[in-house]
């Protein structure tokens, strides 16, 4: 596994979700290395590949947890990136955004408005929200680490890019106003 500047030099087997990820990074200037890996499901397979996103960085990098949640009526939904080693508990959460009963929501709405399959969520799948159905909500934490690590909407390549460009570019050229929120620890 070897973290490599920017994108693919061949799209070939790569999905057009993944590579319309690197046009909109490349498009915005952002400085951005990638790892090709195979599929990572789960915080626990990610390990490995947090070590490369990690290597050579001694600030830290934020890799996330990146849940797709909703409220029990399915029609509020949110996009929460947080720690990946701090655990979730839904009452921290819902008094901060003003919606209880949050759970996961259906994979059908995370590919309609995202266009990410499950354990592929990522906050890059905003860029296909042009309606703005996900809210975007962001753990303070994930904020306070030098870079910011994610996949590019499929879950056998991660990037790192810096944390500033996340805020200062990435986002706003998403259209979504991020809500930071603050989650306990257990």
């Amino acid at each position: 596994m070897k973290l490599v500047d920017g994108r693919p030099e061949s799209t070939e087997g790569r999905l057009d979700k993944e590579i319309r990820v690197y046009d909109f990074l490349d498009s915005l200037g952002v400085k951005y290395q990638r790892v090709d890996h195979e599929a990572a499901m789960t915080m626990e397979a990610c390990e490995e590949i947090d070590r490369t996103l990690s290597e050579g960085v001694d600030s830290g990098v934020a890799i996330c947890k990146n849940l797709f949640l909703c409220n029990r009526q399915e029609t509020d939904f949110y996009l929460l990136l947080m720690p990946g080693d701090k655990p979730f508990k839904t009452k921290y959460l819902s008094a901060q955004i003003g919606s209880s009963r949050l759970s996961f929501a259906k994979p059908e709405y995370m590919e309609r408005y995202l266009d990410i399959t499950p354990g592929s969520v990522s906050v890059m799948g905003l860029m296909n929200d042009k309606d703005n159905k996900v809210r975007l909500l962001i753990d303070e934490d994930v904020l306070q680490q030098e870079y910011f690590a994610c996949h590019p909407c499929i879950n056998t390549s991660s990037l790192r890019f810096r944390t500033a460009d996340l805020v200062e570019k990435v986002i706003p050229a998403f259209g979504h106003e991020p809500v930071i929120v603050i989650l306990m620890q257990a």
